[in-house]
């Protein structure tokens, strides 16, 4: 379960959505379905997860223009996960720094 949810996304509109929608992001693996993406949330988190949205992103081709010549590469492709919690559960992210 620990390899399912690879990082939570803690941006400026994510944090917004938690605070009013008590939703939460998080970049999850490209295999995990909504149900496993639940469990691992409600263990990780000890909440309850009413609902699941995922969105598969790909990678992007970037260019950059150096000194030495054009470096061109790929951004990894990712799956990200919106999770909707019941009413009164939270997440602090920031609890332990």
């Amino acid at each position: 379960m620990n390899n399912i949810i690879i990082k939570p996304i803690v941006t400026e509109r994510m944090t917004m959505l938690g605070d009013t929608l008590n939703r939460y992001g998080f970049v999850v693996d490209k295999r995990a379905n909504k149900l496993e993406i639940k469990k691992a949330v409600e263990e990780m988190y000890g909440v309850t997860v009413n609902r699941v949205n995922t969105m598969n992103y790909q990678g992007k081709a970037k260019v950059r223009y150096t000194k030495s010549g054009i470096i061109s590469g790929r951004t990894n492709s990712f799956k990200k996960a919106i999770v909707t919690l019941a009413e009164g559960d939270k997440i602090d992210f920031f609890s332990n720094i």
